[in-house]
């Protein structure tokens, strides 16, 4: 409180103070904007979830490549709004190379990954997870290196904000590897989740929880037909682009929606992998990792199935169409089809030539 002698000078040094002292217990108040990057299996429902965070009433649509939004929130009267900056990567992990371009030395130290898997696809989930993980960390990677040229007082405060949610007197301090920034993991559709074979539950929801756990990442299943389950994705979310406090419930059975904050896990408690036939001293493994992803994917073996294929031409979307640019666009696929034809038919008569000599 300030009181009636106070100057101008006196508010402001006291203000001045009181942000060095909450920078200090790790709240830098100065923070207005941050950033949330979602990318995940493709049909996973990250668009549906951002559209319900942002109560927008609006029927989803299939993100063809990468997408942006934002979100404004007021903290109090007569104060300035944050501000929330959404991208959205669709197609899967056929375009996982565009994570490059929300991932960005000026967005690196206010980001956050939300990782959306399709609980549906047990058989898709770990590759489209594995490959989309390594394709973000060498992002965040090689912007975390880029800043450390210009700024390692940053660079330190990335990496202290990386282990934070993990106490140093915590039993599993040296078995983990934290993401260089926070990340959350959604398990979607668990509304056809919960209808599978209590062992599969149990087997994918070990999983998850073992990946999340080693990754310093928090781990909830989200259905948009749940208003329960709405509402905790909504308290996740508030706290990435927001800052709102973080929710410390945890449920870890597998009868019911996971929801464990990152830090709030222990390898003692998720157990070993669940591999009943098979010898794990028997499976040659590199690391935690791929040990129990050589287990998960005995049990559900990777399909294959490439992306790419079902991933549609936007220039043929009616929710892109340009005139003007559709009608110059028809003009140049004409000319290139005339082009094919003209060179087709020069080629053959170069062959006829060579032949008649």
């Amino acid at each position: 409180m300030f009181r009636s002698s106070d100057t101008l000078w006196d508010i402001a040094m006291a203000q001045v103070s009181n942000k060095n002292e909450d920078k200090e217990n790790g709240e830098d108040l100065e923070i207005r904007e941050r950033s949330v990057f979602f990318l995940g299996t493709k049909s996973g429902g990250k668009t549906t979830m951002i559209l319900r965070f942002l109560d927008r009433d609006e029927v989803p649509k299939p993100t063809l490549a990468l997408e942006y939004t934002f979100g404004r929130r007021a903290k109090g009267h007569n104060t300035p709004k944050d501000i929330a900056h959404f991208w959205e990567l669709g197609g899967g992990t056929s375009l996982s190379d565009l994570a490059q371009i929300p991932i960005t030395v000026d967005s690196i130290r206010t980001l956050s990954v939300v990782l959306v898997l399709d609980l549906s696809k047990p058989n898709d989930l770990w590759p489209s997870m594995e490959k989309l993980l390594i394709v973000t960390r060498n992002h965040l990677n090689a912007a975390i290196n880029e800043l450390s040229k210009k700024d390692s007082i940053n660079v330190n405060e990335i990496k202290q904000r990386t282990w934070k949610m993990l106490q140093r007197n915590h039993p599993d301090w040296e078995l983990v590897d934290p993401f260089p920034v926070p990340l959350v993991i959604i398990g979607s559709k668990y509304d056809i989740f919960q209808d599978f074979e209590s062992e599969k539950r149990k087997v994918i929801c070990k999983t998850l929880r073992f990946v999340a756990h080693y990754y310093g990442a928090s781990l909830l299943f989200f259905s948009n037909k749940s208003e329960s389950l709405m509402s905790k994705m909504r308290s996740v979310l508030n706290h990435l682009a927001f800052g709102t406090d973080r929710s410390k419930t945890v449920s870890v059975e597998h009868n019911k929606p996971l929801f464990v904050p990152a830090g709030l896990d222990s390898l003692s408690q998720i157990g070993s992998p669940p591999a009943a036939e098979v010898d794990l001293g028997k499976i040659n493994a590199r690391n935690p990792i791929d040990l129990w992803k050589k287990v998960y994917e005995r049990l559900f073996p990777s399909e294959n199935t490439s992306e790419l294929k079902h991933i549609e031409d936007p220039a043929k979307d009616p929710q892109y169409t340009e005139p003007e640019v559709d009608a110059m666009r028809s003009q140049k696929d004409q000319e290139l089809e005339q082009y094919k034809r003209n060179a087709s038919k020069s080629w053959k008569e170069m062959e006829f030539d060579t032949h008649g000599r």
